[in-house]
């Protein structure tokens, strides 16, 4: 399989997931997944083996420097292994997001716009939602 083909099927493996959390959290297949961490842990296992052949090429994973990093972020591999990581890390938040919402009970119309964001901008969804569980918390 291409990086190309890997790139699809990674972006492929999140965007059903994204949907469940943001239309039917409560779904229990939409729990299942978030339990197990089912896609995270699929994520997880592109992520290792594009480390691993990174390594394997001979180059290393200096994250020393801003100038390392860009320089790693120019080879295909280590942009791969990069995406999927925001992939994975993103939807964990998202998962997480869902769960403190069990007992928070913030409506779904607001939650949509936070776990959309955590989708598309990752921290900022995550600071949104933290902005309305700090007013949700300090309602009760």
């Amino acid at each position: 399989m291409t990086n190309a083909e890997i790139f699809s099927i990674a972006n492929m493996m999140v965007m059903p997931m994204w949907l469940l959390l943001i239309i039917l959290p409560k779904w229990k297949v939409t729990r299942f997944l978030i339990d197990y961490k089912v896609i995270p842990l699929l994520l997880s296992l592109f992520y290792a083996f594009y480390i691993v052949l990174h390594i394997q090429s001979g180059a290393g994973l200096d994250f020393g420097s801003l100038s390392s990093v860009m320089s790693l972020f120019t080879l295909e591999d280590a942009v791969m292994a990069g995406w999927v990581h925001y992939l994975a890390f993103d939807l964990l938040i998202g998962m997480w997001m869902v769960n403190q919402n069990r007992n928070l009970g913030i409506h779904q119309l607001l939650m949509a716009p936070c776990l959309f964001a955590t989708f598309m901008l990752g921290p900022v969804g995550f600071l949104l939602f933290m902005f309305l569980r700090t007013i949700k918390l300090r309602k009760s």
